[in-house]
Parts: C-alpha cells; structure tokens; sequence
C-alpha cells in the first residue's frame, strides 16, 4: 500500500470509480435511499467483491460505501456506528490499497436531492452538530484517509473544516462542482480555500459533477494537491432515481486534469472498473 500524502507529492494516484454502479452491475439492489449502504448492510461480501474489482483494474485508493450512512438517517441510529465501521473493514480486506472513509454531505442521509443545492435550512452551527458524531467514529475507524466528498456549499464546507480541525486524521475534500448552492459568484473558490487551509486536509477538488466542469473549478482551487472524480456526464433524476443522458470517456480528458494539478484522478457515478483502468493507463 503506498503511503497517500508522499504519493500525491510525486505523481497521479488513482482513485476508483463509481460503487452504487458496480454493485448494482453486480445485480444488487440499490434503488433504495440507501443506496450502497442497503448492500454494506445486508451483503457486505459483495461491497468487498467490489472494492476488489477497482483494486484490480488499478484503483490504488478505495472509498467506502459509508456516504449515505450517518446518524439521523434512514438507519437506525444505533446501527450506524456498526456500520460505518463494517464499510473500512470490507475495504480494508477487498485489497492492498489506501481506504479512504466516505463522509457525503446531509443531503446524502435525506436522499432527496440536496447533495446538489446545499439547500438544508441548517445554520453553520447545526451543520457542524449534524456531521460531528459521524466524522468522530470514522476518524477512530481505521481509515487511512477521509473522502470528505460531493458537498454543495460553501457553508457545509466551512461546518466541515471547522470539526476536521484539530480531528488529528488525514482528510481530502470535495465539492459538488456543479451544485447550485455555489451559484453566488466565487463561492466555490472561496470553498476550496477554506479546505485547504485545514491543516490535515492533502487535497481538495471536485467529484460527482459532469467532467466538463472539472477544469474549470480546478483553476478556482488554491495550491495544493487537487482531485478529480467526475461522473461519466449522466445526469440524474432525485425524482424518478435515474440517470439520463450518455457517458464520457474519462480517461480522455483526465491528462488534462493532471495537467492542472490534480493528483488524485478517478471517477464518480456511473463509473466502471473499466473506466479505473483506462484512467490508469492515461495518467500513468
């Protein structure tokens, strides 16, 4: 297993591509608002096979599937903690390869869509109390790395920031790069910054957003390693639960976000190991 923060500062590290997609590939139900988790839950051999399978096409960082898991949720709380563990301990077993422990936004645990306008009635108060609980059980998981991911504003960024402080544990962060909750101008830049100024975050960047958006944000973010982790272009219906539209080619365009600086490199939704493997070729 490599060592994630000397790797970045040397080359491009290869995330994995989108779980709910393979799982379900794998004939899994995941049309629930759980998402992955109803699989970690219920079938977590089958999480293993798949974090196995990134693993195998050249994924040399793994993300939980802990994104919809979190107290408040649609779990029970007193089977979250469980769980949260449970979803490092698959992982960790799947493959020699850095685990990083998914933490989504509070739009992920409602399933209604939020995760893409930040729009919770939540002040930065409540935000910090709705994330806390969580982020301390991950933070004592095991983990080699938190995937502080897909969050759509610069106030769930900055609740964020504020409890990784002084967390003690290696973080990266992420936002929902097309998100409507960054729509005032400079928000998101602004966002990226107040990531990157927490000490024991590696890496900021972008994930869960269409790849033409990516190079863009890239150039909003501030001189640390970057990450990038797009959806394949796809667009998806919280109504109806289905993705519309057709697929990119990452591995396409992800030279050009090395170029930019991103040292993390994979894909969300909608992305295979297939698309893993190609993306290792292209920025290897």
């Amino acid at each position: 297993m490599i060592d994630l923060a000397t790797a970045l500062a040397q080359r491009p590290v290869v995330l994995d591509g989108g779980l709910g997609t393979l799982l379900e590939a794998r004939g899994n139900d995941v049309t629930s608002a759980l998402w992955s988790a109803r699989v970690l839950r219920d079938e977590p051999d089958e999480v293993r096979a798949a974090h196995a399978e990134f693993a195998a096409a050249g994924a040399e960082v793994v993300i939980t599937a802990s994104y919809q898991l979190g107290y408040g949720g649609a779990i029970p709380d007193a089977e979250v903690e469980a769980l949260l563990r449970r979803s490092v301990s698959v992982a960790r077993e799947a493959a020699d390869v850095v685990v990083a422990a998914s933490v989504g936004p509070v739009g992920a645990l409602r399933a209604d869509g939020s995760e893409y306008t930040g729009a919770y009635g939540l002040t930065l108060d409540e935000l910090r109390e709705a994330h806390r609980r969580r982020l301390h059980v991950v933070a004592e998981s095991g983990a080699d790395v938190l995937a502080v991911e897909t969050i759509p504003s610069l106030l769930e960024v900055e609740a964020l920031a504020l409890e990784l402080d002084g967390l003690g544990v290696p973080a990266f962060v992420s936002v929902s790069a097309d998100s409507t909750g960054f729509a005032p101008g400079g928000s998101r830049a602004e966002a990226l910054r107040v990531a990157a100024s927490v000490s024991s975050v590696l890496a900021v960047g972008v994930n869960c957003c269409a790849p033409g958006s990516v190079l863009s944000a890239l150039g909003e973010a501030p001189g640390i390693p970057l990450l990038a982790y797009p959806n394949t272009g796809e667009r998806w219906d919280a109504a109806t639960r289905t993705w519309h539209g057709g697929a990119a080619a990452l591995a396409d365009d992800a030279p050009s976000w090395v170029a930019a600086g991103a040292r993390l490199v994979g894909g969300c939704c909608r992305s295979t190991p297939a698309d893993v493997a190609a993306i290792a070729a292209a920025v290897g």
